[in-house]
């Protein structure tokens, strides 16, 4: 027999009753303000073409690693979930047998913020009212298709419907930005915005690096066969970004070390690499080095700098040689802030062009570093839970080990960090929840009043993103 899917309208908010009465008219003042998404991964393509959703498997299934990593660590092999491989080889191309495979293993997913976000997309967006399950499958598939053949289920539509009022996205340095120039065109530019990610070719021993440099030449018309060159092209890249209507940069490195080379010393490991003979040290100190430039070009031109470093990416590498990158199988390792970052704070801590956001995966460095940082320095910014840590306990943890240092205003709001569209909502949703409980918490333990609880829950929502993403004057 089918089970009914029904969202308790208390759900993720605490669980004592005196607190969570305080919790409900605290999430009742953000429900309905609009998105701000200023981390994300949906493609710009997608909002230009407008085309729409192809099947409900590639809209909710394929491009979520969130989903398929769960299914593939009880093995269920990429190929049959229909993510696509490097050399062409065969994958599954039915939707229904990868929508089949999610029902029939929706019992992995428990208590996971996965199934919050899945359930939420079902029930709110496309109104589903039955569990997935290897019974309702196909029910569920015939419904979510008949919705994405409607004009209110294409990409601009749903933009409308989430409120979102700005989403940005993530793009390579060499990106020609003609989606986005579209977007512009079509009255979308300030809603719509790119986000400048330079890591492919700032780190040597990123893969495919020196393809990478010397596409960044043919864009901007630079030589970067030669270093000096290579930071024209940078600065290049920046400004038309900015021109683009880009706010922020985005750099996710393993190390937080920002250690800057001399000029001579980083021209000859740009050279080494060029040639192929860099060795792994000098890799990661030439990379350290850019973090140290790109924080400079970022006093010069007001982007905003994002971190998150302490991931081991690709831990599998045969799953990267068969898919490519952003698979499932990017791990976290132990970060470290306070010696990384200090060249670069030393240098532009104080600077008033200049604003650092810090994201982490390792939560063991929140009370330690991370809130003593952004309590100190005016520059830095703390991020918002993400990655693995976008769960309801995580972001209370969040809240409890990072607020009575770093206090609520150091900090970024929230980011949705999602490349799956229609889980945006959902993921905001689950975040407003969570301050609402935790603010509600600190009312009727009376170290806030209810007022003040309100207009702070308003904050993280809507205004704190604006704020910390906001464009710095230097």
């Amino acid at each position: 027999m089918a089970t009914p899917l029904v969202l308790h309208p208390d759900r993720a908010l605490p669980a004592d009753p005196a607190t969570r009465d305080v919790a409900r008219r605290l999430y009742a003042e953000t429900r309905a303000l609009p998105l701000v998404c200023m981390h994300g991964h949906v493609e710009a393509e997608v909002l230009a073409e407008d085309a729409p959703f192809p099947d409900p498997a590639r809209l909710l299934v394929v491009p979520d690693h969130y989903v398929t990593r769960m299914l593939v660590s009880q093995g269920v092999p990429l190929e049959a979930l229909g993510v696509p491989r490097r050399d062409g080889g065969p994958v599954e191309t039915d939707p229904r047998a990868i929508w089949r495979l999610l029902c029939e293993h929706w019992h992995l997913f428990r208590g996971t913020p996965s199934r919050y976000w899945l359930e939420h997309e079902l029930s709110e967006v496309f109104g589903v009212r039955l569990q997935p399950s290897a019974d309702t499958a196909e029910d569920i598939y015939d419904q979510l298709a008949a919705a994405l053949s409607e004009p209110d289920f294409q990409p601009r539509a749903l933009l409308d419907r989430f409120d979102i009022e700005l989403i940005s996205t993530t793009d390579p340095a060499t990106s020609d930005l003609r989606h986005h120039a579209r977007l512009r065109m079509e009255g979308l530019g300030d809603r719509v915005i790119p986000t400048f990610r330079p890591d492919a070719v700032v780190q040597p021993g990123h893969d495919g690096w020196r393809r990478h440099v010397a596409e960044l030449g043919r864009v901007t018309d630079c030589d970067t066969t030669h270093y000096s060159g290579f930071l024209d092209a940078l600065r290049e890249r920046r400004r038309a970004f900015v021109e683009a209507g880009a706010l922020a940069t985005d750099h996710g490195h393993l190390s937080t070390d920002t250690t800057p080379l001399d000029n001579a010393e980083a021209a000859r490991i740009y050279a080494a690499a060029l040639t192929g003979t860099v060795t792994a040290e000098e890799a990661s100190a030439f990379a350290g080095h850019m973090l140290f430039v790109m924080a400079g070009m970022s006093c010069e031109d007001g982007l905003v700098m994002q971190l998150h470093p302490g991931v081991l990416r690709d831990h599998h590498e045969d799953t990267f040689t068969a898919f490519g990158p952003d698979r499932g199988f990017d791990i976290p390792v132990a970060a470290e802030f306070t010696r990384g970052l200090r060249p670069l704070l030393q240098a532009y801590g104080h600077h008033p062009g200049f604003r650092l956001i810090l994201f982490t995966v390792d939560e063991t460095v929140y009370s330690r570093e991370l809130a003593p940082l952004a309590g100190a320095y005016p520059s830095v910014r703390l991020g918002a839970p993400w990655w693995f840590l976008d769960s309801p306990d995580g972001m209370r943890r969040f809240r409890e080990l990072a607020t009575e240092t770093a206090g609520f205003y150091n900090t970024s709001g929230f980011v949705d960090d999602t490349r799956a569209f229609a889980s945006i909502p959902a993921r905001h949703d689950l975040a407003r929840r969570i301050d609402a409980g935790y603010l509600a918490r600190l009312v009727t333990e009376h170290r806030l009043s209810e007022d003040e609880a309100a207009e702070t829950a308003v904050d993280l929502a809507y205004h704190l993103p604006r704020l910390a993403y906001r464009r710095r004057d230097g």
